[in-house]
């Protein structure tokens, strides 16, 4: 009896690595399924592919010269630079770099796919694994999120990494959230413990840090929970725990996010609604002017229809199972199909005001995007009913839309196997790659930038070049963050450099601190020197608000480490 007793844990934990392992295993699987198509066709080339790899290029640079966390993006505005990193989250762009570094740059897109959406499945199995009773149901949940039907739409038409990254954190987020609104039955006394915060503050956290759009639909998303447990339950608990934890996320994500809410005022950053991008264009069916525009927002719309249907389905039979037995996920049947009408609402028409009016909502810039949401009902819906002969329904259903509407996207995508080469061979050259309308800087025009330009010439009055043999420029340094260069000049002249300026740029000229000139219509920098020879310095700095969010990230991290440790130490001390 006692042999058996001491090997009754040592089996527990075979049991638990067996069942991890195999949901890991199943989610890397169907991730290598998904990829498929990029053997025989090349690397799917969406709206935004581009703007990934340029990034994760860039990052990977900065790195070899010593910048961890880069800020200016070196090479965008081919070789003028832009503020990218300040404004876009830092995950998906340091991942990326990341996989650079450990497989060939053409490989990174399927790399980075596959980590992801392997990630996707896991996290899908830790939510499915509190919510339903049967592994089995769990196991396909993961394989259902890992290629989900928008999954597939950012794979093989948006190419936009970031969200993919986003999304994958969201099962974790909604468990966390459903604890703290007492969702799970098996949960109620522990919803409030600090523990429980602190994870949904990390998971909180890790969505801002990947994508902005994905995060402020993930933030109106568990604020419905928290106010929909507050009202149903006539109690502010749930309100209150989910307020701290929102607040305790943002504060360790202050780092990126308070420098990218100040310096928005540096650029112009509307240019994100731009043509084609605000959310009136982008409501199910919407028609434009733009047949290339609709044409995709038709796709879109489809795969979204698609999802509410599989939703509507889940829901129905979700409702009918909860009738005729208890479970663990009946707590989050009524939110979740609330949740659901909120979400088909505001892909409609009909929700324009709200787009208008509710803070930072615009900047999702496409109704559908709530499909993000949507695949998380679908989830668990389907997971809840996944017994009988519902299963094999589900399982023909699942396979069906999955391999159905991944031939739809693979029909209706551009494939190319240049993107990443013809990038490297930019940056290479040194003739850098296009930047942003939403990143260029307060007074600059990017498109009046000359691409091909050197990094330093003296230029006339009215901006023309001027050409003497004894007039010397000598470059002495020049990286992401600091440029350093000498000149030697008859009489007092001016300098054009390739780089636009920005506030948190400072310039030197022997050693005094100078304001920089712009040439006309644009941002680029023009120094005065004296006659003789002078030294320049240009150095990118820690502005005051990247240090204020830089500190309140670090204190919000210690604080809550400190607060687990304090926590625990009464429990232990009862348990002996």
């Amino acid at each position: 009896m006692t042999e058996s007793a001491s090997s009754s844990p040592s089996l527990r934990l075979q049991s638990f690595f067996r069942e991890w392992a195999g949901a890991a295993g199943l989610s890397l699987a169907v991730s290598i399924a998904v990829l498929s198509p990029f053997f025989f066709l090349g690397t799917a080339s969406g709206h935004d592919i581009a703007f990934h790899m340029a990034s994760w290029l860039d990052a990977a640079g900065q790195w070899k010269q010593g910048i961890f966390l880069p800020r200016w993006a070196e090479w965008a505005n081919f070789g003028y630079g832009e503020p990218r990193f300040i404004f876009y989250p830092p995950l998906s762009w340091m991942f990326g770099a990341f996989l650079g570094t450990v497989v060939p740059w053409n490989a990174v897109t399927a790399a980075f796919i596959v980590c992801v959406q392997t990630f996707a499945g896991i996290t899908a199995f830790a939510l499915l694994r509190r919510l339903v009773d049967s592994r089995w149901a769990a196991l396909f949940g993961a394989a259902f999120f890992a290629a989900n039907p928008y999954a597939l739409l950012i794979i093989y038409a948006r190419s936009d990494f970031a969200e993919l990254l986003a999304m994958a954190v969201f099962p974790l987020l909604f468990l966390y959230a459903f604890r703290l609104c007492g969702f799970l039955a098996e949960q109620k006394d522990g919803t409030g413990r600090l523990g429980e915060v602190i994870a949904f503050a990390v998971s909180f956290c890790a969505v801002w840090l990947s994508n902005a759009p994905a995060a402020v639909i993930a933030t109106y998303g568990v604020a419905f929970l928290f106010v929909y447990a507050a009202v149903s339950r006539r109690s502010g608990k749930a309100l209150v725990r989910g307020g701290r934890a929102m607040l305790l996320g943002l504060g360790l994500a202050s780092f990126y996010l308070i420098p990218a809410i100040y310096e928005q005022r540096w650029v112009n950053i509307n240019g994100v609604l731009a043509g084609g991008l605000t959310p009136a264009e982008n409501f199910l069916y919407s028609r434009t002017t733009d047949p290339e525009h609709d044409a995709f927002n038709r796709v879109a719309s489809n795969i979204a229809v698609l999802l509410l249907v599989w939703v509507a389905a889940g829901l129905a039979a979700a409702w009918r199972a909860n009738r005729r037995r208890e479970s663990a996920w009946r707590g989050v049947l009524m939110p979740l199909a609330a949740l659901t009408a909120a979400m088909l609402l505001l892909m409609l028409p009909i929700t324009s005001p709200l787009w208008r009016w509710l803070p930072e909502l615009r900047f999702v810039q496409f109704p559908w995007r709530w499909m993000s949401l949507l695949a998380i009902c679908a989830l668990i819906f389907m997971a809840a009913t996944w017994r009988g002969r519902a299963k094999w329904m589900w399982l023909a259903a699942v396979a069906l839309a999955s391999v159905g509407g991944g031939r739809y996207l693979v029909k209706h995508t551009w494939w190319d196997t240049e993107d990443m080469a013809t990038l490297e061979a930019a940056l290479a050259s040194g003739q850098g790659f296009e930047g942003t309308d939403e990143y260029d800087p307060i007074g600059d025009d990017r498109t009046d930038l000359a691409q091909i330009s050197p990094r330093a010439r003296f230029v006339a009055e009215k901006g023309h070049a001027t050409e003497s043999a004894e007039d010397k420029i000598y470059v002495d340094e020049w990286s992401a963050e600091q440029r350093k260069m000498r000149t030697v000049t008859r009489e007092r002249s001016r300098v054009s450099l390739r780089l636009v300026d920005y506030p948190a740029w400072r310039v030197r000229v022997n050693g005094q601190p100078v304001t920089a000139q712009h040439a006309a219509g644009t941002a680029q920098m023009i120094i005065s020197v004296p006659a003789g020879e002078s030294r320049i310095e240009i150095k990118l700095t820690r502005t005051l608000d990247r240090t204020i969010g830089g500190w309140i990230s670090v204190l919000t991290a210690c604080g809550s480490f400190v607060g687990l440790i304090l926590r625990r130490r009464p429990d232990s001390g009862m348990r002996t």
